[in-house]
């Protein structure tokens, strides 16, 4: 029992609260990054994607809802594993995780250089990769971090560009292309362009779309009840953002077919291309600047926080702790991890396109993802005296589906993911001849 002198956090969060806290994290433009790349991939099949990653996810949103039941103050993959399964499991799926949290910032720094590109196209790519690695890691070493009403602002500009895009887009459809009934349903299945490992190698990238619900769980001690609150309101975000997006791809799709691949220049930033087509130059500008600041934003809280992961690591000394677990005592930050990992942004910038960051981040999303959903058929099914709605069947078939996904990833992906990995557990055998426990990972 806690002491009635030491504050806590007050649970004031209402379900809605947590709905739209969810939606702010993920973004109500999630799909528009990855739209080029998908629907390269897949042949033009985005909507399709993007329909089987909410199925794979709500199964998933529904182990994590589950488990925040059983560790609300504990809120992550790493723990549930940990705590279910084994640490060195535990271990494994925190050290994915963190590949997750380097790669992040390199992702959306690539994506910023690109759009930058799209209204400086006289301006090399590295110069613009130069600047936004610097700034991040100039406002991270500062401590400077966005707060929640700015971040709620701009999901509100978002949202409202979202609704403009969408409104010009069926005006373009109906109005110019006048769509006979095979073309409507071309979005889902075009029998001349489809492919099934085409479509799920699309879906594996497609994916990214939801990266991030997760965080919902980490709110546990701030709900009303929450062992019903925080399982709901995943779920419900996975389901809203899946939808949101579902629509945003397929009047994309209409409006650029499939059959008509994007340009490499091009591809990573595809959809301000849609745009274009549908509104000019003017909503071209709008939803090219409108992502640039939503992914710069992305890739500060993104370094950050993988530099305090890092700190945690440093601090348990699964890192040497004079570098990585050192605090700068003028902004109380972890200057090296943060120095280090804008070195590594802007290396990796250079070093890979969107498509293989992407494709490798979801790498370590999806053994995340399948180690929760493990951990929750373990514990419903042969641990909790609880009783709960299919306690095998649900996390079972989310385990089957993430893994398939995850299988369909690109090989190199896999290659690299596994060299990854196998880094992780050198790391874990010296750290035991070392007398350390893998498990210090948590931070």
């Amino acid at each position: 029992m806690s002491s009635p002198d030491v504050p806590e956090l007050q649970r004031s969060l209402k379900l809605w609260h947590l709905v739209l806290y969810g939606i702010i994290i993920i973004q109500p433009t999630a799909p528009m990054g990855i739209y080029g790349v998908v629907s390269n991939i897949g042949h033009g099949h985005v909507a399709t994607a993007v329909l089987i990653a909410m199925f794979a996810m709500m199964l998933t949103a529904v182990s994590y809802g589950r488990m925040a039941r059983v560790y609300p103050q504990a809120g992550s993959a790493f723990s549930y594993v940990s705590e279910e399964l084994h640490p060195k499991l535990g271990y494994v799926v925190g050290w994915a995780m963190l590949m997750d949290y380097i790669l992040n910032p390199i992702i959306c720094i690539i994506w910023c250089s690109q759009a930058a590109r799209n209204v400086f196209p006289d301006v090399p790519y590295l110069f613009w990769v130069v600047v936004f690695a610097l700034v991040s890691t100039f406002l991270n070493t500062r401590g400077i971090q966005t707060s929640s009403r700015v971040n709620a602002i701009l999901a509100v500009v978002m949202s409202l560009v979202v609704v403009l895009f969408l409104g010009e887009g069926v005006h373009y459809i109906m109005t110019i292309l006048h769509p006979s009934s095979a073309d409507l349903v071309r979005p889902f299945y075009d029998p001349a362009t489809f492919k099934t490992s085409a479509l799920f190698h699309g879906t594996s990238v497609a994916v990214l779309t939801y990266i991030g619900f997760d965080g919902i769980s980490t709110m546990a001690e701030e709900v009303e009840n929450p062992r019903r609150n925080i399982l709901i309101a995943t779920v419900l975000t996975c389901f809203i953002i899946g939808v949101l997006s579902v629509a945003e791809v397929y009047v994309a799709q209409m409006v650029w077919p499939g059959r008509q691949p994007f340009a490499p220049a091009i591809v990573d930033t595809a959809f301000v291309h849609v745009a274009s087509r549908v509104g000019g130059n003017f909503l071209f500008q709008l939803l090219n600047a409108t992502l640039l600041v939503a992914n710069m934003g992305s890739a500060i809280a993104a370094q950050f926080g993988a530099a305090r992961l890092m700190y945690g690591m440093g601090r348990n000394r699964s890192l040497p702790p004079r570098i990585f677990g050192a605090i700068d005592p003028k902004y109380r930050v972890p200057r090296n991890n943060v120095l280090i990992l804008g070195a590594i942004a802007l290396i990796g910038a250079l070093a890979m396109s969107y498509e293989q960051g992407a494709e490798l981040l979801n790498f370590g999303a999806f053994i995340a993802f399948i180690g929760v959903n493990v951990a929750a058929l373990v514990h419903y099914k042969f641990r909790s005296k609880e009783r709960v709605m299919f306690p095998f069947l649900i996390p079972a078939l989310g385990a089957i589906v993430c893994a398939f996904i995850w299988w369909n990833l690109s090989v190199n992906a896999k290659l690299l993911g596994v060299a990854w990995m196998c880094a992780g557990l050198v790391m874990a055998w010296v750290m035991q001849r070392r007398g350390r426990s893998p498990s210090a990972m948590a931070g």
